[in-house]
């Protein structure tokens, strides 16, 4: 085995010698034939090594690509709970600058709270607020939102106030029906059934239509709550069981159950018990 490949390297010199020692012209054509002989070899050989280093190129490539998708991974969750910390700031900044152009546009003078507390007995009775006395804040004393009456204050001190909510049935509210100017008395009744909240207008001429979706605001009559705030909307009409008055279900527009800053007025007035009291005597005398 060994003799065979002496022999075989020995043919291979004498030919490479051979070869070499051709004319100039005789060299060249075999030089050319070898070359393009040798040319699908070399060119296979080139492309092998060539995708041997791509493919080695794009294994290392692989493994920086997924040091780079840890790290934008990461930074992904970063930036997202940067956009979920900045997400309520943002919107608590614009209801503050809601609240201050509100303050800006009112004509009467407003004293800014915010809700600190519930009454834990009765969710939709009572609120506190972090201003008192020493903030110009006294016993009732209208409180309102952008939206409209929340309430009015009822125990206050130094440092805070307790409101009690137009929802409460021991809260009236003088009220009207903006279309027709019918006066009536908005009394709380409670919490409904799914946690809505709505009052009832009593004591209405049963002689002046009301509609469905009539604005109420407050009367001013008492001088506890100012004329012009708005209350609600109606969204039932019906007669009382003497049938003497009209009565409405009025839902509130200021949402009570999400109250986070409010508005005390800051003017003085009386309760509207006297004009109740009128309203039952006129019933009383009708029977």
């Amino acid at each position: 085995m060994r003799e065979r490949s002496v022999v075989v390297w020995v043919v291979l010199a004498a030919v490479l010698l051979a070869v070499l020692n051709l004319p100039a012209s005789v060299s060249q054509r075999v030089k050319s034939v070898l070359r393009e002989g040798l040319a699908p070899l070399q060119q296979a050989v080139t492309g092998v090594t060539r995708k041997l280093s791509e493919t080695g190129r794009a294994i290392r490539g692989i493994g920086d690509m997924a040091d780079q998708n840890r790290l934008m991974a990461a930074e992904l969750v970063y930036l997202r709970n940067e956009v979920r910390d900045l997400k309520p700031l943002e919107e608590e900044n614009l209801e503050l600058r809601r609240q201050l152009e509100f303050t800006r546009r009112s004509p009467r003078k407003l004293i800014a709270c915010e809700v600190i507390a519930r009454d834990i007995s009765g969710w939709w009775h009572t609120i506190r607020l972090n201003r008192g006395t020493g903030d110009g804040v006294v016993a009732d004393m209208a409180v309102v939102t952008l939206d409209g009456l929340v309430g009015k204050t009822i125990q206050v001190s130094s440092r805070t106030a307790d409101v009690l909510l137009i929802s409460d049935p021991s809260c009236r509210v003088s009220a009207r029906i903006a279309r027709t100017g019918s006066f009536g008395v908005v009394v709380g009744t409670g919490e409904t059934g799914g946690g809505r909240v709505v009052c009832v207008m009593e004591f209405m001429n049963k002689n002046v239509p009301i509609l469905e979706g009539d604005e109420v605001l407050t009367s001013g009559l008492g001088g506890v709550f100012p004329k012009g705030l708005l209350i609600g909307y109606v969204e039932r009409v019906y007669r009382d069981e003497a049938g003497l008055f009209q009565r409405a279900d009025v839902v509130p527009k200021a949402d009570l159950g999400v109250l986070t800053y409010v508005f005390a007025v800051q003017e003085e007035g009386q309760e509207i018990d006297d004009y109740l009291r009128r309203q039952q005597l006129q019933e009383g005398g009708a029977r």
